[in-house]
């Protein structure tokens, strides 16, 4: 079993290819200035012949890094799956979760630590105040947004997909998380509100994605909505 650290950081890395190095180094500077107990869990799943090489990037940085622990095996889901990998190996007393693609600014880590080190809150999390991916993404967002909080009042989200997200080890030990699709953010925050948690949210930049396109297709547009409902009435 891994020592216990106080801070794991699980990095999603999914088709970041060579851009994740930079970030992950980046990320790691400023995690150090924060504590000196911490590891990354870089999730870098991958679909068996999609050519995607970002696992052997990943891979090197663990061998060169104990801090890192890198988590690469052939995907049995998608987004939700990967977030639940790496959060279950986690070993930290709070667990953050980010996207290695760079649009959270690393520098958000740091907020969203101070506030949960405080113990006031199980999760602390960013809602994005502005964003740089477009107005059909800005469009998409809204609406999921607005219905996320009318079929499930009570949250009071702002943003139920923005990360970092960084919650207590011992709030996450008591979720019940199933979703292996984009649905993860939405789930977690109705466990937050099911086992009465408490939680806060912090305003942070979105930025424009470089280097490749979005993952948010139709098709993931048409799984966020049908989970919505599905969620909501099949309970």
């Amino acid at each position: 079993m891994a020592e216990k650290v106080e801070l794991s950081v699980v990095i999603l890395c999914y088709r970041s290819g060579a851009g994740v190095v930079d970030f992950i180094k980046k990320a790691e500077d400023l995690i150090k200035t924060l504590t000196d107990s911490y590891e990354l869990v870089l999730v870098a799943n991958y679909i068996e012949g999609s050519g995607d090489r970002t696992r052997d990037y990943v891979l090197k940085l663990a061998d060169d890094n104990p801090k890192c622990v890198a988590l690469c095996k052939p995907k049995e889901g998608m987004m939700g799956w990967d977030m639940r990998s790496g959060m279950d190996a986690a070993n930290g007393k709070y667990i953050c979760v980010i996207d290695g693609d760079g649009q959270f600014p690393i520098e958000s880590i740091s907020a969203c630590f101070q506030e949960v080190r405080k113990g006031q809150y199980d999760l602390v999390k960013t809602y994005r105040t502005k964003r740089g991916d477009g107005a059909y993404r800005r469009l998409i967002s809204k609406v999921y947004n607005f219905l996320f909080s009318i079929l499930f009042p009570g949250i009071n989200s702002e943003d139920a997909n923005s990360k970092p997200k960084i919650l207590k080890a011992s709030a996450y030990q008591q979720m019940k998380l199933k979703s292996d699709d984009w649905f993860i953010d939405a789930e977690i925050m109705l466990n937050i509100r099911d086992k009465k948690m408490t939680f806060y949210e912090l305003p942070i930049e979105f930025y424009e994605l470089e280097g490749r396109s979005s993952f948010v297709k139709p098709a993931a547009i048409w799984e966020f909505m049908k989970n919505l409902f599905n969620y909501r009435f099949d309970k």
